[in-house]
């Protein structure tokens, strides 16, 4: 190929997209480049939710400029961003105490949230159970996604928008030049680049095997499932409950954390299997239910196995039925997802060249966090006058 690019973007998930989107809104002639005919991993396989609620306060600032991101995109070109809010819902007292920890801190850093009543919480969501919900936390900035339709419309906006994307073409050699880097695919052909950014754990590992090996790179098995369409029924936004604010980062910053932490039971089912109840109605009426957390390290994932477990699957249909009592738990479809994230640090970034840059393991914010990140990242690579989020 003889058109050389200012970036090669390597990965063309939630992550890699996002840093091609900044890098293109800083003017720079971009590529991005995909090793499957659409991405098939984390990115397509996640519940869908963008919320920076959940999130430590480094990672809240990127989840609310992403915010502001997908909305501003979505003002252009329908990628299927919904503004419906997100809810935490409180199942006892010491979950009420750390929602109404959590508002305090967010009304220090500005972030809109309004705690609810219990009677308030069972007005707006259908079907929530009496007999579980205390109270609860909204917040009415956050937005929800189709993953599996979100990611392939944005390539398709941003394509319009001058980008040359490249699906089916594997990565195999990444060789730093005297001013340039070049690309080799598996079938030979080339790419030339002043920059190259690498955001997928599996071309790292084909391109850079020692290093892979060493890193601190671990990998989540999430499962989730969707049920069959609600008839006549509609839940709003994400539905968050009491596990998942005894498990999301924002939390850790409430005062009365770690000492609720303490008293949980180490042997619970929730805690061998990562669980955490979450609710999310697609478009097509179905509820998405979720999720677990199974680790092992990126050089050991094939422990994780190929197969669902339906122990988990059936611990999450059970507690999912003490929260919500929908039409229907008729399972239509079931699914994992695999999320590299670092044992060590928020995200894994290491520069392999002055112009060489591999960024990866993002984990669970990669939907929620890439967007807002990109952009800082893009603008510090170029040495732009940094952004303020």
């Amino acid at each position: 190929m003889k058109k050389k690019y200012d970036l090669v973007v390597v990965g063309g998930g939630v992550l890699g997209t996002f840093h091609a989107y900044a890098a293109m809104d800083l003017g720079l002639k971009v590529a991005l480049i995909e090793k499957n005919n659409a991405p098939q991993g984390a990115t397509v396989r996640n519940f869908g939710q963008v919320v920076p609620s959940g999130m430590d306060s480094k990672w809240q600032a990127y989840g609310r400029e992403s915010l502001r991101i997908y909305k501003e995109i979505q003002s252009k070109f329908d990628i299927s961003v919904r503004q419906q809010g997100s809810v935490y819902l409180a199942s006892n007292e010491e979950e009420v105490q750390l929602l109404e920890e959590l508002a305090a801190i967010n009304k220090q850093n500005d972030y809109s949230s309004q705690l609810l009543t219990k009677s308030q919480c069972l007005d707006k969501y259908d079907g929530l159970r009496s007999d579980y919900v205390k109270g609860g936390l909204f917040f009415p900035e956050e937005v929800i996604v189709e993953p599996r339709v979100m990611i392939n419309k944005l390539h398709a906006y941003m394509k319009g928008e001058g980008l040359d994307l490249f699906f089916n073409k594997k990565i195999t050699q990444c060789e730093p030049l005297a001013d340039e880097v070049l690309l080799i695919t598996a079938m030979g052909e080339t790419f030339k680049a002043a920059k190259v950014m690498i955001c997928n754990g599996s071309d790292f590992e084909t391109l850079y095997p020692k290093t892979f090996q060493e890193s601190d790179l671990v990998v989540s098995k999430l499962q989730m499932m969707s049920t069959k369409p609600q008839q006549n029924y509609r839940l709003q936004g994400s539905v968050l409950t009491g596990l998942s604010i005894r498990r999301y980062e924002a939390f850790e910053e409430c005062a009365s954390y770690k000492a609720i932490k303490a008293k949980e039971s180490p042997d619970s089912l929730e805690k061998k299997w990562g669980v955490h109840i979450l609710f999310k109605q697609a478009c097509d009426g179905s509820v998405i239910l979720g999720d677990s957390h199974e680790y092992a390290s990126a050089k050991e994932k094939d422990l994780l196995g190929f197969d669902l477990n339906m122990d988990i699957d059936n611990f999450i249909i059970e507690e999912s039925k003490k929260i919500m009592d929908l039409p229907n738990y008729d399972i239509q479809h079931r699914w994992f997802g695999m999320y590299s994230q670092c044992k060590t640090t928020d995200i894994y970034q290491k520069n392999m060249d002055d112009n060489i840059h591999i960024v990866t393991g993002i984990g669970g914010k990669g939907m929620t966090g890439s967007a807002g990140f990109s952009k800082e990242n893009i603008t510090k690579l170029y040495n732009k006058e940094e952004c303020t989020l």
